[in-house]
């Protein structure tokens, strides 16, 4: 009798159950490797490190120059100083308040040691200039602010038994060296072929339009606010070029 061969339907089914059969393991495999894949993806962004926030200080170049407050700001605001001048000692804090309390202004220190007050003068930019390259922005500024803090003033100087508290032996070797002399020198013939002639003097400097305004004498914060929206009009013909210095301040320009 002959053998009754199936009908196609059922060819098609057993060759599809084969087919099965013969694939699923790729199959499986191929769902086991995106299983591994999505786990590995999500793992590994899950420890990406984050990005800390990163204080002003650290995205500063090395000094000199020396700043303080957002070096990305579009304001510069340059202190022509003098640290034995007695209006740049009370002039100071006020100062860092003001630029303290505005983000877009970035403090740039501007070392012009007056005749007058020598050899003092020139031997306390020293010290902050070896405590900034020793300590960077944060320990320039501290060393301002110390040597404001205890010198006597008028090129009195420090007390003769006064040593300075964060004194190093980087700093030591560097007071040691010539090192400071260069960028002291350089600033004050800088200060006197532009036109600063008394301290404390200011340059509000906008990044933007790349005007400038000098102002000298210690200027209140609003009339710094006042500059800087002239500045930023591309007003110069409404922008004086200085403002009227007070009458304590001519007592310490340069002899």
């Amino acid at each position: 009798m002959e053998q009754k061969r199936p009908s196609i339907p059922m060819q098609v089914q057993a060759f599809r159950r084969r087919r099965w059969r013969l694939s699923w393991p790729w199959v499986l495999a191929a769902v086991l490797v995106a299983l591994l894949l999505i786990w590995l993806v999500s793992r590994y962004s899950g420890k990406s490190t984050p990005q800390p926030s990163t204080p002003v200080s650290v995205t500063q170049v090395a000094g000199p120059p020396w700043q303080m407050g957002n070096p990305e700001g579009r304001f510069t605001l340059t202190l022509y100083a003098d640290l034995e001048c007695p209006f740049c000692r009370s002039y100071f804090p006020v100062l860092k308040r003001w630029v303290a309390g505005n983000a877009d202004v970035a403090l740039q220190w501007h070392h012009l040691p007056l005749a007058a007050h020598e050899p003092a003068a020139s031997a306390e930019a020293r010290l902050a200039e070896c405590a900034g390259e020793s300590g960077g922005h944060a320990a320039f500024w501290q060393a301002v602010e110390w040597v404001y803090a205890h010198t006597r003033s008028d090129g009195q100087g420090l007390p003769e038994d006064l040593r300075y508290p964060d004194l190093t032996p980087a700093i030591e070797q560097c007071l040691a060296s010539e090192r400071p002399e260069a960028p002291i020198r350089t600033q004050a013939a800088e200060a006197t072929s532009s036109g600063v002639t008394a301290t404390p003097s200011l340059r509000l400097h906008d990044r933007e339009t790349g005007k400038a305004i000098l102002l000298q004498g210690p200027i209140e914060g609003d009339a710094l606010l006042s500059a800087m929206d002239m500045l930023a009009a591309g007003d110069p013909a409404a922008t004086p070029t200085t403002s009227e210095m007070p009458a304590d301040v001519v007592g310490d320009m340069p002899r």
